[in-house]
């Protein structure tokens, strides 16, 4: 029954998604469509894709697992995520917008030395990428294990397929449609699990609270269960907060509107529907650990993530029942559509850096057809699919909030840095740039490397998050470079930039 009724779920989403791509191909034609929608993509329906696309199985697995496991040093995970959208919305979204065509390297490259800036900013992009995408594919190995029985192994690799044919043959247009669907239910399913959770305290939040605080202790809602040392809780604090505007995925939705007024339009949606989520994500996780456990909830998965689909299980009526088991199969299958949706805007993040930035303004110097590069990105995001489903299966059994975070601290390092400089100094120029991107890229990822989620009690760096010294050393890096030599273009394009980001002028419709 679990098994057939879980099954039945998950193909009737994949269906539906199936035919939002066939649907999308048709009218995903040139460059302009298959990179951002023919910017056809109206204000509320892309807040609500970059929601979708925020939203992900870091939010809807890996924090509920974090809070069930860890109480509020998991709840800062969502209070972070929140907060960053204020950066978005007052920094980047609108001189994005205005300032771009595709891609992050758009903005950068405008004032500064084409080819140089578009190679390195497409590192960055691919980098963070791929440490967002491992997290999503970590957690639909997961739940496709639970609910179907499959091999890990097996799940991946047909989620990495799934994620390629959306974007190979769709493109924007259905990434951007299958988030709208995938937010939509995903929002649904926390809503109906937070009120049934929040029913059995009479909708008290005070009893709520009480009644875990009495199962658990009052230390499970107090600061130091994850992270013992502050400094841990500033460090990813700050790559939260500061790492959303230097997501590629999140950064390229905003050429998907026709101006500038429609990408701050975008932000206020988005950050209505994400502040709802987040509160909610409290619920689910509380709930969890109060209903199901933390035994059982790691019992299923070291890392916490099936915390969500478990709390579901149990209040439709616990393991067994027909209420619990289809409660169970709803759940997990909305996480299954976050995790499609997300992946497939990471891999067209990641194919619009490299077709568009590095084979296009690079190899070829801009001279490349239209129908090469939609070629040339359709063949990227193949490729991207196929790594992300390798390293997806060598990283089994990892938190996939904590690689989220990962990716956040690379994102906050190497390319906030840039983008705001570039943006707001006259000196900033292509030496920044480089130095800057590559700074915050080695910085952090190495910095991971020699810490405690990488060499365990063996770490050289005791922080499980880099953001507190690798975003320093980011904008460090861009501030010194740019003192290296003087690079007049960069100057004198300045002025025309501000007015461009500001105003719209002369913007990209």
């Amino acid at each position: 029954m679990k098994i057939n009724l879980a099954f039945t779920l998950f193909s009737i989403i994949v269906l539906i998604t199936l035919i939002i791509t066939y649907w999308a191909a048709k009218r995903t034609k040139t460059t302009s469509e298959f990179y951002a929608a023919g910017r056809s993509i109206t204000g509320w329906q892309n807040g609500i894709a970059v929601a979708g696309d925020y939203m992900s199985a870091a939010s809807f697995l890996g924090i509920a697992g974090l809070i069930c496991l860890y109480g509020y040093d998991g709840f800062m995970y969502s209070v972070g995520w929140l907060v960053a959208y204020l950066t978005v919305l007052l920094v980047v979204a609108e001189p994005l917008r205005n300032s771009g065509k595709y891609t992050m390297a758009d903005v950068l490259a405008y004032r500064m030395n084409n080819k140089t800036v578009r190679s390195v900013a497409a590192l960055s992009t691919i980098t963070v990428s791929l440490f967002y995408m491992i997290a999503q594919m970590v957690g639909s190995g997961n739940l496709i294990k639970l609910l179907l029985g499959w091999k890990y192994e097996t799940a991946i690799i047909v989620v990495g397929l799934l994620m390629i044919l959306y974007v190979v043959f769709g493109g924007m247009l259905a990434t951007t449609w299958v988030q709208i669907i995938k937010a939509v239910l995903l929002m649904t399913g926390t809503i109906v699990l937070s009120i049934a959770v929040l029913a059995h305290f009479d909708f008290s939040l005070v009893k709520f609270m009480g009644a875990v605080s009495q199962k658990y202790g009052q230390s499970f809602l107090e600061p130091g269960n994850l992270y013992k040392n502050p400094l841990d809780q500033i460090s990813l604090g700050i790559a939260l907060i500061f790492g959303t505007a230097g997501l590629p995925h999140i950064l390229v939705r905003f050429y998907t509107v026709p101006n500038a007024k429609e990408a701050r339009k975008s932000v206020v949606w988005a950050m209505v529907i994400i502040g709802a989520f987040y509160i909610m994500t409290t619920f689910l996780g509380f709930g969890a650990a109060y209903f199901v456990g933390q035994d059982v909830v790691k019992s299923f998965d070291k890392g916490g993530n099936m915390a969500a689909p478990l709390l579901a299980q149990y209040i439709g009526g616990g393991p067994g029942t027909v209420g619990g088991e289809f409660f169970l199969a709803f759940i997990a299958a909305v996480a299954f559509a976050t995790i499609l949706a997300v992946v497939a805007g990471l891999t067209i993040s990641a194919s619009s850096a490299f077709a568009h930035d590095f084979y296009t303004n690079v190899l070829r110097g801009g001279k490349a057809s239209e129908a090469e590069q939609v070629k040339v990105a359709r063949l990227t995001a193949l490729t991207v699919g196929i790594l992300s489903i390798l390293i997806g299966i060598l990283a089994k059994g990892m938190n996939v909030a904590h690689l989220v975070a990962l990716a956040f601290a690379v994102a906050s390092s190497a390319n906030l840095p840039v983008i705001v400089l570039s943006m707001f100094w006259k000196r900033f120029n292509t030496a920044g740039v480089v130095t800057g991107i590559l700074t915050g890229l080695i910085a952090s990822v190495g910095l991971v490397m020699i810490g405690p989620d990488v060499m365990g009690k063996e770490a050289i760096f005791p922080l499980k998050n880099p953001g507190i010294v690798s975003v320093p050393l980011g904008f460090l890096g861009a501030i010194l470079g740019s003192y290296l030599k003087v690079e007049k273009v960069a100057e004198e394009k300045f002025a025309e930039l501000a007015v461009r980001a500001n105003t719209g002028l002369g913007a990209e419709m």
